[in-house]
């Protein structure tokens, strides 16, 4: 049985919370993309904490036997992509975050809260 966007979408949000992620954001972007139905942005204030976070987020998906189709930018740790199909996770440094600012350009999605 595979995980849906929404089972997805929880499991992020707590291995996020486990490695003590900072500001996380759950976009509902199923009406404004086709590329998924969410995006969840998070940050790390160092290195070590946003490659901590990467490992949670994919550890946790595959422990539920989700698949993990992509992940990028891990070895320098500044901006970690990982696809999961349905859900984009992004997780930044924070330097990176504020540069970015990703939140601006899906300023027409909706904040899930509680994801």
């Amino acid at each position: 049985m595979s995980l849906n966007s929404e089972e997805i979408l929880t499991i992020v949000n707590h291995a996020i919370e486990e490695k003590k992620g900072n500001e996380i954001t759950s976009l509902n972007i199923k009406e404004i993309s086709l590329i998924a139905d969410y995006f969840v942005i998070c940050h790390g204030n160092s290195e070590p904490q946003v490659k901590a976070i990467a490992e949670e987020v994919k550890k946790r998906v595959e422990e539920k036997n989700g698949l993990i189709k992509r992940m990028e930018g891990y070895d320098t740790a500044r901006w970690v992509l990982i696809d999961i199909g349905d859900v984009i996770v992004h997780i930044f440094h924070r330097e990176e975050r504020e540069y970015y600012n990703i939140e601006r350009l899906w300023s027409d999605a909706k904040v899930v809260e509680n994801a």
